[in-house]
């Protein structure tokens, strides 16, 4: 055996001793809303990217990108630097000249709801155009699509929402309704990853999807994200806006893929013109480290596991907080639905003798964890304070049930470091509170 391979598998068995003495799971006083779960292989992997050292996007991107679109059934899959990267991306694609009459410009209007977390909405406002919000149903919590063609005008060119912690929106009617007037879809599919809708991955219905890694989310790489798409043209463009807005499409580390480096006509640039210092758009680097995509290759291996437990401790909490439906409402999936849960969300019926922080308080000082949904209503931030509404942002009818969720909404975990015994934990101490 060569001597790089000896010491590497010298270094590889003390990084699974570390391992164990010092990651290995251990049980835990305080029940966290979300989490990292992980073993030693995703640390192998990391090592093993690191001594190989080609730190930016390389094979073992490649191999996830190849992965995340076997997984989802999708055929093109970019890794980026995070989720709201991806978000970024999958928005500004929508705005590439190569897209023509369909280009989204400024000024221009793309359908979102204000439920939900602000990088979902940040890319239409950065870019200059309008949001146009829509209120949601109180019991999916996803957008009200009975609202949703009241919404649409001749400047509307997208709609760009998430399926809210996990639980998929009507992907199939919102399709249709995006055929009929001709405009993009972009799943935001960061806290749904595995989640299904008549048996189909959600994130490969619209035209883009996008995902976020962070390490609250379904699997992790630290930072990271990705998109995917079947469109090849908006492959393309995403390809160009992620790696700096180049029109060379070679792989870190190489040359001259399309054979015409130094022989092509770009613009008005002289004839044969480097192709790698070619830009057919004003792009970015989203780009991730091998080391991220090296922790991902891992974490996929247990994807299938991890949304099974998602889906077992969400029906969990809900079979044993049943009994408090007078005061709560529970959140609903659709019945064409298998939700990859993101989280258990608790909304407070009307006139319960108790707020929202109340119980949110109580439930903090017994150790666990609770989230609020994301912003709430985003329109209600500091961020909006210098916006107009009806000329930087639309609201569409009122935001009653957006409303409703800022106020009185709370979410537990549901993530694969749940055991049943902190699940029976959480349920204790709601139970404690209801019956003070």
């Amino acid at each position: 055996m060569p001597q790089k391979n000896k010491i590497k598998e010298e270094i590889f068995n003390l990084v699974k001793e570390f391992y164990e003495l010092v990651h290995k799971p251990v049980k835990l006083e305080k029940i966290n809303y979300a989490g990292r779960v992980f073993d030693e292989n995703e640390i192998l992997n990391l090592v093993d990217s690191a001594l190989d050292f080609w730190l930016t996007h390389g094979k073992y991107s490649r191999e996830f990108e190849k992965k995340l679109g076997e997984f989802l059934g999708i055929e093109y899959v970019l890794m980026v630097n995070s989720g709201s990267s991806a978000n970024l991306l999958a928005f500004m694609a929508l705005t590439s000249p190569l897209l023509k009459d369909r280009r989204i410009k400024r000024g221009d209007e793309v359908i979102t709801i204000a439920a939900g977390f602000p990088t979902t909405v940040a890319p239409i406002v950065q870019f200059g155009a309008i949001p146009v919000f829509v209120d949601i149903d109180i019991e999916t919590v996803n957008i009200d699509i009975n609202l949703l063609e009241k919404a649409i005008t001749n400047r509307t060119k997208a709609i760009m929402i998430a399926h809210t912690l996990g639980n998929p929106f009507n992907v199939e009617e919102i399709q249709d309704i995006c055929r009929k007037y001709k405009l993009w879809l972009i799943e935001d599919n960061c806290d749904a990853i595995g989640s299904k809708f008549n048996g189909k991955y959600t994130g490969t219905f619209g035209d883009i999807g996008t995902s976020s890694f962070y390490p609250a989310h379904h699997i992790t790489t630290g930072e990271g994200g990705a998109v995917y798409t079947e469109n090849r043209l908006l492959k393309k463009i995403m390809l160009s806006m992620r790696d700096w807005g180049r029109d060379c499409w070679c792989d870190s580390g190489k040359d001259n893929t399309c054979g015409k480096r130094f022989n092509g006509q770009f613009g008005k640039l002289p004839f044969g013109y480097d192709h790698k210092y070619v830009y057919s758009h004003f792009g970015f680097n989203l780009k991730p480290t091998e080391m991220q995509a090296a922790i991902g290759i891992a974490q996929l291996e247990k994807l299938p596991e991890f949304i099974k437990r998602r889906k077992e401790n969400f029906d969990y909490l809900l079979k044993n907080l049943r009994k408090f439906e007078n005061y709560f409402i529970f959140q609903t999936p659709l019945k064409q639905s298998e939700p990859s849960w993101f989280g258990f969300l608790i909304t407070l019926k009307e006139n319960v003798p108790f707020k929202r922080n109340d119980i949110v308080e109580f439930l903090e000082k017994k150790g666990i964890q609770t989230r609020n949904l994301f912003a709430g209503n985003i329109t209600k931030h500091p961020c909006f304070e210098s916006l107009a509404e009806g000329e930087d942002y639309k609201i569409v009818g009122d935001l009653k049930n957006t409303d409703r969720i800022m106020n009185d909404s709370f979410w537990l975990g549901v993530y694969p470091g749940m055991s049943v015994e902190k699940l029976d934990f959480a349920v204790s101490k709601i139970t404690e509170f209801l019956e003070r």
